[in-house]
Formats: structure tokens, C-alpha cells, sequence
């Protein structure tokens, strides 16, 4: 099995906002890291702070702070970004018609396609349906 964690936003948000779990999450990539993540979660670790903002649990100041954190992590290498392979789309369509029976939305289904491509060996999640799709693809998960 491969080495290779591949991280959802669910789980890596831990990292970076203070939530249930957060502790387990950071030294769960001390231990195991770098980790890897894809150009998705950059885009939804943006939008996940965005909503933080709106729902007034952080400040515009914390928020470019700890996006900057999450940037510097990537430049660090202690995150390990992918890009969308161009058989990205092709990809998740398989994934949704090999699992009709996991309740998978869009973004788990497009994450679970990107751990395969990057043949990732776990998944990590603390997203229920994303870790039985995992499961089902026969990829090990680490839940937080």
C-alpha cells in the first residue's frame, strides 16, 4: 500500500481553525507528514474561510493570516499540492458510477478521484460519506 495521505478539507480546516479534533489533526501531520492535498483544497480551504468570515467565528485580519499560513505550508512542503490532472473530470464520473450506493457528493467524489490518481494509500477525512467512499475504493482512512 502506498504512503502516500492524501488530506480533505474537512480534516486539514483542523489544522488551521480551532475545532473539535484540531489537536488529533496536528499531531496526526506532525507524525505522518507532509501530507498530501489538490488544487480543490486550496480552492475550498478559501471558501471554508470565507464562510468563517461571514459567520463572524474569525476576522478578515485572521483569515489572510491563516490563509497565508496554509500558502506558506504549501511553499514548505509540509502540504503537498496537486494539480487537477486532465483526467480529472473522466475520473469522478467512474468513481460516482462504481459507488452508486455511497450517498458521495461532487466534492468528496472529485477528492476520492485525485487521492487515486495520486495513488494515495489513505485517505484522511472527517467527513462520514467521504470516508466510506474511500473505504469502498479499498483506500485506508484515518478519520478525525
Amino acid at each position: 500500500m502506498s504512503d502516500v495521505i492524501y488530506f480533505d478539507t474537512s480534516a486539514l480546516a483542523k489544522w488551521y481553525v480551532n475545532e473539535p479534533k484540531s489537536d488529533e489533526v496536528e499531531r496526526y501531520i506532525q507524525e505522518h507528514g507532509p501530507v498530501h492535498i489538490s488544487d480543490l483544497t486550496v480552492v475550498e480551504m478559501r471558501s471554508l474561510l470565507a464562510r468563517h468570515r461571514r459567520e463572524k467565528n474569525i476576522n478578515a485580519t485572521l483569515e489572510t493570516q491563516i490563509f497565508a499560513a496554509f500558502q506558506e505550508d504549501m511553499r514548505q512542503r509540509s502540504l503537498i499540492c496537486h494539480s487537477l490532472p486532465n483526467t480529472f473530470v473522466a475520473a469522478t464520473i467512474n468513481i460516482l458510477s462504481l459507488l452508486p450506493g455511497v450517498p458521495l457528493r461532487t466534492l468528496d467524489a472529485l477528492h476520492l478521484a485525485i487521492a487515486r490518481e495520486i495513488m494515495a494509500g489513505t485517505v484522511a477525512t472527517a467527513d462520514r460519506v467521504m470516508a466510506l467512499g474511500a473505504e469502498a475504493l479499498g483506500l485506508s482512512v484515518t478519520r478525525f
